[in-house]
């Protein structure tokens, strides 16, 4: 997987870029961050309960936590 994926979801979280957010979403190989991403658009687009919204955004931050203590930082030479 791309590891600047999750870098960049997290930065379009924190600054509320939700166009490239979703151009993310569409763009990742990682099934499981698109399915999440897209979670927590489609609550935050359609608000019907805000616990749904605060539920999704928990959950794609701790995905992104775990994908990036997961992967490995890549190498610098």
């Amino acid at each position: 997987m791309n590891y600047q994926d999750y870098d960049k979801a997290l930065h379009f979280m924190i600054w509320g870029q939700w166009d490239d957010l979703l151009v993310l979403m569409v763009r990742t190989r990682d099934q499981f961050l698109s399915k999440k991403i897209e979670t927590f658009l489609h609550a935050s687009y359609y608000p019907g309960h805000e616990s749904q919204m605060l539920e999704s955004h928990e959950a794609l931050l701790n995905y992104i936590d775990h994908a990036q203590t997961t992967l490995a930082y890549p190498a610098f030479s």
